[in-house]
């Protein structure tokens, strides 16, 4: 299904479909015709799918994640992406065209910009005042597939189509048809897992009453009233944006850079063998269990995944570009935060230490595994002791 085309790190979705009149409920509440969850997928796949594509819009994304990790180190906050692990963060999108997009991403002090008009964009950071101007370069090797998610999938739609995918037998679905995102009347589409050993109590995808586009994702843990995981329009609009929103002129006194942007032989080669080591681990994983209660087993070596926090850190220190670690984030100092915080356990099995957040539990083994799951720390030890 196509439920639209991720821009960033901001959710740019539209479409020009209409739904039929609003009926106003005697409460307040939006009340919008009843659909099942069949009807409502039809609509957004013929939505998403309409010739035209994106319409213009503009609009502002929230993601919050509230996952019951213990306290991040200082370095992994601000710019950080290893910030977007707790907290609220949030991105202002404007999108005229395919070629005709701003993507805005504030901070407390500082704000970068990423302005694209036709062949051409500007990364504008505040923090260092300084303006790269990007030439995209055209043609190239074909960028090949990966068998894992891409730094892109934060937005609500590809969120929305990764979850659906755990649809089916295991799971209850139901239409909720009062609901309201960014002030715009939505089916929530709701799916309850139904295997008692997830830690997902359920899963609500707003669907736009207009469009039939997802404006929000929440994901609920067991036992909590508010969401653990959250990303979602806080204030969207389906117009055209201003011309000014796409020109840039670098501030005065600002330091100017030219790069050249693209994917070229090298950089096709480094994400082939991404792309391979990821489909090497992916042949290794075993799964145990079924539906929202699957484990995946790996194989995990202590050692060598502070070698890659300790690379990374170094990479981030002085470079930018893709695959590198940005923003001045500590992953090693992140890791031993999160490693000390495990619970030591053992079975039949082995021993290993307990990592659990609210919907997430891990287990690191002392013979080489790792077990990862949205289960209770009960199924992941049971888990273990399946060979």
């Amino acid at each position: 299904m196509r439920w639209g085309v991720p821009v960033a790190a901001a959710a740019v979705i539209g479409a020009a479909i209409g739904a039929g009149p609003v009926i106003a409920a005697v409460s307040g509440e939006p009340v919008l015709p009843e659909r099942s969850a069949e009807q409502l997928l039809a609509d957004a796949v013929a939505a998403t799918s309409k010739e035209g594509g994106i319409p213009p819009m503009s609009g502002t994304v929230q993601q919050t994640a509230s996952l019951g990790l213990p306290a991040l180190p200082a370095a992994a906050t601000g710019s950080s992406p290893l910030s977007l692990l707790s907290g609220s963060h949030e991105v202002k999108v404007w999108y005229g065209a395919d070629d005709k997009l701003r993507v805005a991403m504030p901070t407390q002090l500082n704000e970068t910009n990423l302005i694209l008009n036709g062949g051409q964009a500007w990364y504008w950071d505040s923090a260092t005042n300084t303006a790269t101007k990007l030439t995209i370069k055209q043609g190239g090797p074909e960028r090949p597939e990966t068998p894992v998610p891409q730094p892109t999938d934060f937005t609500p739609q590809q969120v929305a189509e990764r979850v659906l995918a755990e649809a089916g037998e295991h799971t209850a679905v139901r239409v909720i048809n009062t609901a309201e995102v960014a002030g715009r009347p939505v089916y929530q589409l709701v799916l309850s897992p139904k295997a008692e050993s997830s830690l997902v109590q359920e899963v609500r995808i707003a669907l736009d009453g207009e469009t039939y586009v997802p404006l929000q994702v929440q994901i609920y843990a067991k036992g909590s009233a508010e969401p653990a995981y959250q990303v979602g329009f806080t204030q969207v609009t389906f117009t055209p944006p201003a011309a000014e929103n796409f020109t840039f002129t670098p501030p005065a006194g600002a330091k100017v850079e030219e790069k050249e942007i693209g994917l070229d032989r090298a950089a096709h080669a480094e994400h082939a063998e991404h792309a391979e080591h990821a489909k090497d681990v992916a042949d290794t994983a075993k799964i145990v269990g079924e539906g929202w209660a699957r484990v995946a087993v790996l194989p995990f070596d202590p050692g060598e995944l502070s070698a890659k926090a300790e690379q990374a850190r170094e990479d981030g220190s002085g470079h930018r570009g893709h695959g590198r670690f940005d923003g001045g984030g500590d992953p090693q100092a992140v890791l031993d935060s999160v490693l000390n915080s495990a619970t030591p356990v053992s079975g039949p099995w082995g021993s290993g230490r307990l990592i659990k957040t609210k919907l997430v539990t891990a287990l690191l083994t002392d013979d080489g595994r790792l077990l990862v799951g949205a289960v209770t720390p009960e199924e992941i030890i049971r888990a273990a002791g399946v060979k």
